[in-house]
């Protein structure tokens, strides 16, 4: 499975690929306000792909959980010069991480290639029509909720059913957009909408997400399963953990792993990479 357009190439069959986490904004989770003056984002940008980025992810809106939507201006003011500065000093694909359609175009002229939606196109389904006018690759992510509310008690009859369901309502929606259907990547959405159990069951089944036909994204950087497993780590010390969720992501199927600590998930997703070739040959 291939996605080509303009420059660039994502080739699956070849590699896992590792988005790089590039939040500008004074109140992510993880790693809010260490990037949120421009300079020093752009230049973490280039740091991660020196570190082995294939991906850099940009974001101006904070999605924990319990965060307020961000004003259209100020989300545009974050990340329209960064993502300007850094496509002119790249040469991999910068994604802009928005649900806002008025963004995503901003971005894109500004020299971003991929739109990366966290409400699979619920929030604003312009954005669909974004991507498919700019010929450019749209990551759908499953959410329950909006951010504000989505860890209230999130609860399903049938987690895994549930999400391919509003994942094929998403892939839909694209579709009608005119978005051609090589151009879509899913994602399950590890931590949006999700209790603990969730997200476990997620990665234990993610193979199942194979069946949509597209390739899988997942994001279990430093979530809060990670910290709650490793006795309430803080953010900044899920590292390893990090590497253990990313691994067995890798191993039943992801194609790109969406992470903070690049230059260590580079080499994870390299050793699961060797790991899964050799089962697949073993297999034939």
């Amino acid at each position: 499975m291939k996605i080509a357009w303009g420059r660039f190439l994502l080739d699956f069959s070849r590699k896992t690929y590792v988005m790089g986490i590039l939040n500008v904004t004074p109140d992510s989770f993880s790693d809010g306000g260490l990037h949120f003056d421009a300079s020093r984002a752009v230049e973490r940008g280039l740091r991660m792909v020196d570190e082995g980025a294939d991906i850099i992810d940009v974001g101006g809106e904070s999605t924990r959980p319990g965060s307020e939507p961000l004003p259209l201006a100020e989300e545009l003011r974050r990340v329209v010069p960064v993502i300007a500065s850094l496509s002119a000093r790249v040469s991999v694909p910068i994604s802009i991480d928005t649900y806002k359609a008025e963004v995503a175009r901003r971005a894109l002229d500004a020299g971003a290639s991929i739109v990366n939606d966290i409400s699979g196109l619920r929030f604003d389904r312009d954005l669909a029509k974004v991507a498919a006018e700019r010929k450019v690759p749209l990551v759908i992510m499953h959410i329950k909720g909006s951010p504000k509310n989505m860890q209230k008690d999130p609860a399903y009859i049938d987690l895994i059913p549930e999400i391919l369901d509003y994942l094929r309502g998403s892939i839909s929606i694209a579709l009608k957009a005119g978005l051609p259907e090589e151009m879509i990547v899913v994602d399950p959405g590890i931590g949006f909408g999700k209790t603990f159990d969730h997200n476990l069951e997620i990665l234990d089944n993610l193979e199942r997400f194979a069946s949509l036909g597209r390739p899988v994204l997942v994001g279990p950087s430093r979530k809060a399963f990670i910290g709650k497993i490793l006795g309430d780590a803080p953010a900044q010390e899920r590292v390893f953990g990090t590497a253990a969720a990313v691994t067995a992501a890798i191993l039943n199927g992801a194609n790109i792993v969406r992470v903070h600590d690049v230059k260590e998930m580079a080499e994870v997703a390299k050793v699961a990479d060797a790991i899964r070739k050799e089962r697949v040959n073993s297999q034939d």
